[in-house]
């Protein structure tokens, strides 16, 4: 028996535009980081991040129903918060396909703050250092090209589990937080789109 869950449905970046042209949009989550979402967002959206939305599922699930569209850079976290919504018992939530990547791609209007690097770029840079580093060291140093050979593991389980333990690390750092949104700021804009 598979128990493995289905991928989350996803909608098209101009099937989302059309609707929010038209009025009809279903409010947006985007899980991104405050600094991610400072940076860039679709104008409208909800900045509710991927551990925020884990932690305080419960007080949100009562302010969400299917009206809703997940965002993030390209569908990964996205993904992930539907996973968790319909773990407790929210299903069916669609994820921008592409993500906010896609969006802006097709055209879509955006938000623009202070520019950062995405998340995706953070990691290559710190990982490629590390292996730069200690490929570099390793000529003097024995065993030190032990730490590039993980570095390069550790991505490799990335790629294949759709996860990322640098990324997640990376996360955490002052940079990439910014404040963190205040639940219940989060509830009442959900309230009140």
């Amino acid at each position: 028996m598979n128990t493995t869950p289905a991928p989350a449905a996803t909608i098209a970046p101009a099937v989302l535009h059309r609707l929010l042209q038209e009025g009809r949009a279903p409010r947006l989550l985007d899980v991104r980081t405050p600094g991610e979402f400072r940076t860039m967002h679709i104008p409208g959206s909800c900045n509710v991040p991927l551990a925020t939305l884990r932690e305080h599922r419960a007080k949100l699930l009562a302010h969400l129903d299917e009206d809703v569209v997940l965002v993030c850079r390209s569908g990964t976290r996205a993904g992930q918060a539907a996973k968790i919504l319909a773990e407790a018992g929210l299903t069916g939530l669609p994820v921008l396909d592409g993500g906010i990547v896609a969006w802006e791609t097709a055209g879509a209007p955006v938000d623009r703050g202070t520019e950062r690097w995405d998340m995706e770029r953070q990691v290559r840079l710190v990982a490629g250092s590390i292996v730069l580093t200690t490929s570099l060291v390793g000529v003097l140093v024995p065993g030190v090209h032990l730490i590039g050979t993980a570095v390069g593991a550790g991505l490799t389980y990335a790629a294949l589990s759709n996860s990322c333990a640098m990324g997640v690390m990376l996360s955490k750092l002052p940079y990439n937080r910014g404040p963190r949104p205040d639940i219940r700021k989060v509830i009442a804009q959900l309230s009140t789109s």
